[in-house]
């Protein structure tokens, strides 16, 4: 087997569909005997609906959510006012999507799941890892059941507390973000409105907020409580939670289909690669959920991944390409840490920094720059969306391909365009399978060695 998988959240299924399409032979495993439940990472961000748009899934995804709430504030069982979770950002021609757009996880994942089975992918469920060996060659995987499974890669999107992190003896380096107690939830609601997120802040900087999940009859609650809280996950004890904080009554709650407690915590992974082993998602990176950017940064790891690891096995690619994705997404998680901390903590507002469109590896080895004196569009930086002779970009870079605007393609696997939109800059610009620059420069002089250089 050319990689195993382990751990079928977004991060995995989004690996999965992504090497599916590359052919390379791949197979997720997943200790639950089934997706995840709950509603957890609910805000799919401008950038990650980029990147489902090209994995074929957006629409789907689009259809399963809507848009965010405007926040309702609530004290004394009164109406105070709103508030926009997010600053309005409008979508142009290069951004096409401007603002995040709300989905409940467990739908993000069956989109997923049903892509990676139409695209011939596979999940085996109730297969829990327990430990791991590896050698020059591959990585033999041991599960609970006494059987074994060996593959050329493994990669670790199996969570915060990862078994196979743990197996490579890969440390995380973090520290605590808020010593108080949270608790988030799936529940049925009665007597508030669906169309705000409902905020009913406490002067001790707890509280409660209930947000309507889009195509569901559910809010998904999320509490803070003071230090040394107990939290009770029962019913009873959610019941209790929305009677406190909020003007409802207990049997106000009807059903709780879903609840879990946690400590705010921001971490990063030593390494995000271990020889046969890479970490991706919040097995690499554990940090608070504020900000929306847990989830999506997950699956740009997994974008990142695929296309080097498909280089490697499927295009002839030096196996060394996949050393650059520990150096591109390891600086990217850690500057999400810093973000999603700042946002917690009330320093930084959620929108144009936290869509994630401004993110980029311009300091990546893998981002060539020959023009003198580049202006507009950098190698690094991501493809904005536009038009080429009627052809809109985002359906030329839709695919496992790479894209050259202006210039003729030199090689098989590279789409061509005879240019490259104005707001673009001067210049010829090669297009990585992840939407972002690769290589740029005033002549076609130096792309045939980048192309060989990445298996092209």
């Amino acid at each position: 087997m050319d990689v195993l998988i382990v751990g079928a959240g977004p991060t995995g299924l989004t690996l999965g569909i992504d090497l599916a399409r590359r052919g390379v032979e791949a197979l997720v495993v997943e200790r639950a005997d089934a997706l995840f439940p709950g509603s957890r990472g609910k805000g799919i961000q401008p950038r990650t609906q980029e990147v489902f748009d090209d994995l074929g899934v957006l629409d789907a995804i689009r259809a399963a959510g809507g848009p965010v709430p405007v926040r309702m504030i609530w004290k004394d069982g009164e109406r105070v006012g709103e508030q926009p979770m997010f600053e309005h950002v409008e979508p142009d021609e290069g951004a096409p999507y401007a603002e995040p757009w709300m989905v409940a996880q467990w739908r993000t994942q069956e989109v997923l799941y049903a892509r990676l089975l139409e695209l011939g992918g596979k999940v085996d469920f109730g297969r829990e890892v327990t430990g791991l060996r590896q050698d020059a060659e591959g990585a033999d995987v041991e599960f609970a059941d006494g059987t074994t499974l060996r593959a050329r890669y493994v990669v670790a999107a199996d969570g915060g507390r990862s078994v196979v992190r743990g197996a490579v003896g890969v440390g995380m380096t973090g520290e605590t973000v808020d010593p108080a107690p949270f608790v988030v939830a799936d529940v049925r609601v009665t007597g508030l409105d669906r169309a705000h997120w409902h905020a009913f802040p406490q002067a001790d900087g707890s509280g409660v907020m209930l947000c309507p999940l889009a195509r569901s009859a559910d809010f998904q609650l999320a509490a803070r409580f003071p230090e040394g809280t107990e939290a009770d996950l029962s019913l009873d004890g959610i019941r209790k939670i929305v009677a406190t904080y909020t003007h409802l009554d207990a049997d106000a709650v009807t059903e709780v289909g879903w609840a879990s407690d946690f400590r705010p915590r921001a971490a990063l992974a030593d390494r995000f690669r271990a020889g046969r082993v890479f970490l991706a998602g919040d097995a690499a990176h554990v940090h608070s959920p504020a900000g929306a950017q847990g989830l999506n940064t997950s699956v740009q790891d997994a974008y990142n991944l695929g296309w080097k690891l498909g280089a490697v096995l499927r295009g002839g690619a030096p196996e060394s390409l996949l050393d650059t994705y520990e150096e591109e997404r390891r600086a990217n998680a850690a500057a999400m840490l810093d973000l999603t901390t700042g946002v917690h903590r009330g320093e930084v507002r959620r929108g144009r920094v936290t869509a994630q469109l401004g993110l980029g590896y311009r300091e990546s080895s893998l981002s060539v720059d020959t023009r003198k004196e580049p202006t507009g569009l950098r190698a690094g930086d991501r493809a904005p969306d536009g038009r080429v002779d009627g052809v809109r970009l985002f359906d030329a870079f839709r695919g496992p391909h790479w894209t050259l605007l202006g210039a003729d393609t030199p090689a098989e696997g590279v789409r061509s365009l005879p240019a490259a939109p104005e707001s673009y800059g001067p210049g010829i610009f090669l297009i990585r399978p992840d939407g972002y620059v690769g290589w740029a420069g005033a002549t076609t002089e130096g792309l045939r060695a980048y192309l060989s250089e990445v298996g092209v």
